[in-house]
Protein backbone atom coordinates (compact mmCIF):
# COMPACT_ATOMS: atom_id res chain seq x y z
CA UNK A 1 0.00 0.00 0.00
CA UNK A 2 1.37 3.42 -0.89
CA UNK A 3 0.46 6.92 0.17
CA UNK A 4 0.02 9.55 -2.50
CA UNK A 5 0.46 13.15 -1.43
CA UNK A 6 -1.18 15.74 -3.63
CA UNK A 7 0.38 19.15 -3.22
CA UNK A 8 -2.09 21.04 -5.37
CA UNK A 9 -5.59 21.81 -4.14
CA UNK A 10 -8.40 19.74 -5.56
CA UNK A 11 -11.18 22.03 -6.79
CA UNK A 12 -14.47 21.40 -5.05
CA UNK A 13 -17.78 21.30 -6.83
CA UNK A 14 -20.26 23.93 -5.58
CA UNK A 15 -22.29 21.26 -3.77
CA UNK A 16 -19.13 20.11 -1.93
CA UNK A 17 -18.28 23.53 -0.53
CA UNK A 18 -19.40 24.45 2.93
CA UNK A 19 -20.21 27.97 3.95
CA UNK A 20 -18.75 29.41 7.10
CA UNK A 21 -21.44 29.56 9.78
CA UNK A 22 -21.42 32.75 11.81
CA UNK A 23 -22.98 34.05 15.01
CA UNK A 24 -23.02 37.76 15.85
CA UNK A 25 -22.41 38.71 19.46
CA UNK A 26 -25.22 40.58 21.22
CA UNK A 27 -23.50 43.94 20.91
CA UNK A 28 -22.28 43.37 17.35
CA UNK A 29 -23.29 46.17 15.01
CA UNK A 30 -26.53 45.07 13.35
CA UNK A 31 -25.82 47.42 10.44
CA UNK A 32 -22.88 45.18 9.57
CA UNK A 33 -25.08 42.06 9.74
CA UNK A 34 -27.71 43.72 7.51
CA UNK A 35 -25.03 44.98 5.10
CA UNK A 36 -23.50 41.52 4.74
CA UNK A 37 -26.92 39.95 4.16
CA UNK A 38 -27.80 42.66 1.65
CA UNK A 39 -24.64 41.83 -0.31
CA UNK A 40 -25.03 38.05 0.00
CA UNK A 41 -28.42 36.87 1.22
CA UNK A 42 -27.38 33.24 1.67
CA UNK A 43 -24.76 33.95 4.35
CA UNK A 44 -25.45 31.72 7.35
CA UNK A 45 -25.47 34.21 10.21
CA UNK A 46 -27.54 34.31 13.38
CA UNK A 47 -27.54 36.75 16.27
CA UNK A 48 -26.99 35.72 19.88
CA UNK A 49 -30.23 37.41 20.94
CA UNK A 50 -32.16 35.37 18.35
CA UNK A 51 -31.01 32.07 19.85
CA UNK A 52 -32.03 32.91 23.41
CA UNK A 53 -28.63 33.92 24.77
CA UNK A 54 -29.22 37.61 25.52
CA UNK A 55 -27.16 38.69 28.53
CA UNK A 56 -25.19 35.39 28.50
CA UNK A 57 -21.59 35.54 29.63
CA UNK A 58 -18.68 35.08 27.23
CA UNK A 59 -17.89 31.44 28.13
CA UNK A 60 -21.55 30.47 27.56
CA UNK A 61 -21.60 32.20 24.18
CA UNK A 62 -18.37 30.52 23.10
CA UNK A 63 -19.68 27.13 24.24
CA UNK A 64 -22.89 27.58 22.24
CA UNK A 65 -20.91 28.72 19.18
CA UNK A 66 -18.67 25.66 19.48
CA UNK A 67 -21.65 23.30 19.81
CA UNK A 68 -23.17 24.85 16.68
CA UNK A 69 -19.81 25.02 14.84
CA UNK A 70 -20.19 28.77 14.35
CA UNK A 71 -17.51 31.45 14.25
CA UNK A 72 -18.28 34.34 16.58
CA UNK A 73 -18.37 37.91 15.26
CA UNK A 74 -17.68 40.42 18.04
CA UNK A 75 -16.51 43.93 18.85
CA UNK A 76 -15.45 42.70 22.33
CA UNK A 77 -11.68 42.76 22.08
CA UNK A 78 -11.22 43.00 25.85
CA UNK A 79 -12.56 39.66 27.12
CA UNK A 80 -13.63 37.26 24.35
CA UNK A 81 -10.05 36.53 23.27
CA UNK A 82 -9.09 35.50 26.80
CA UNK A 83 -11.96 32.99 27.00
CA UNK A 84 -11.32 31.71 23.47
CA UNK A 85 -7.69 30.94 24.36
CA UNK A 86 -8.82 29.22 27.56
CA UNK A 87 -11.03 26.92 25.46
CA UNK A 88 -8.14 26.10 23.15
CA UNK A 89 -5.76 25.46 26.07
CA UNK A 90 -8.36 23.14 27.63
CA UNK A 91 -8.67 21.20 24.36
CA UNK A 92 -12.26 22.35 23.84
CA UNK A 93 -13.78 23.04 20.45
CA UNK A 94 -13.19 26.59 19.24
CA UNK A 95 -14.46 27.27 15.68
CA UNK A 96 -13.11 30.81 15.78
CA UNK A 97 -13.64 34.46 16.63
CA UNK A 98 -13.56 37.45 14.31
CA UNK A 99 -12.91 40.58 16.33
CA UNK A 100 -14.17 43.55 14.33
CA UNK A 101 -12.95 46.96 15.41
CA UNK A 102 -15.64 49.57 15.86
CA UNK A 103 -15.13 52.51 13.51
CA UNK A 104 -16.70 55.86 12.81
CA UNK A 105 -19.20 57.11 10.28
CA UNK A 106 -17.05 56.43 7.19
CA UNK A 107 -17.53 52.69 7.64
CA UNK A 108 -21.28 53.24 8.00
CA UNK A 109 -21.38 54.64 4.47
CA UNK A 110 -19.65 51.54 3.14
CA UNK A 111 -22.07 49.25 4.98
CA UNK A 112 -25.06 51.15 3.64
CA UNK A 113 -24.08 50.34 0.08
CA UNK A 114 -21.73 53.05 -1.15
CA UNK A 115 -19.07 50.42 -1.70
CA UNK A 116 -18.96 46.64 -1.84
CA UNK A 117 -18.22 44.56 1.23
Amino acid sequence: MSLVIIDTPIPLKPEQRTMLQLVADENFNNNIVRGVLRQKADVDIVRIQDVGLSQADDPTILEWAAQQDRVLLTHDVSTITKYAYKRIEAGQAMPGVFEVKRTGSSSQKKIDGESNL
